[in-house]
């Protein structure tokens, strides 16, 4: 009886992975930093969990519209991190980190958090929560557009 009990504890706490939005091509930290670095593109950053219901209502409310599944892999290279997980990633500087340990250095104590980097992955500006698909195209032209050099997110926003 002991042995079903701490058998079903075990199973129990196995983690389950959190998924990205379904249709994006998500890659991990590590293959993001490479390829945002061969190509140019400056990095979308998304930490997620799994149970996290703001991250599910993100992915169902705004990762469905049809123009952003265009333009966000067209702009940025996607990376999703499951900011719980012990999958391990290795940094450029050879450096063997965790998922989780990724998500301390970015201070993902809360989960949806949207991160957009430089392609050198030098952080531009953090958004945390749900976040609109008009939210999502307005971050992409200020990052895109290049408005993150001579304002503040606040200031550009301000403009609309």
């Amino acid at each position: 009886m002991k042995a079903l009990f701490a058998a079903l504890l075990l199973g129990m706490s196995v983690a389950v992975p959190a998924d990205p939005p379904p249709d994006y091509p998500f890659v991990s930290y590590d293959k993001g930093l490479k390829l945002a670095k061969e190509t140019g593109k400056p990095i979308f950053l998304y930490f997620g969990r799994y149970g996290c219901a703001w991250c599910e209502h993100t992915n169902k409310k705004s990762f469905s519209d049809a123009e952003l599944k265009r333009i966000y892999p067209e702009h940025f290279v996607l990376v999703y991190v499951d900011a719980e997980s012990g999958k391990r990633l290795k940094l450029p500087g050879g450096e063997r980190i965790t998922e989780a340990e990724l998500g301390v250095r970015f201070k993902a104590f809360a989960t949806p958090l949207f991160v957009y980097l430089t392609p050198q992955g030098q952080e531009i500006f953090k958004a945390p929560g749900f976040k609109t698909v008009q939210d999502f195209k307005d971050f992409d032209r200020y990052v895109v557009e290049g408005h993150y050099k001579s304002q503040s997110l606040l200031e550009f926003l301000g403009r609309k």
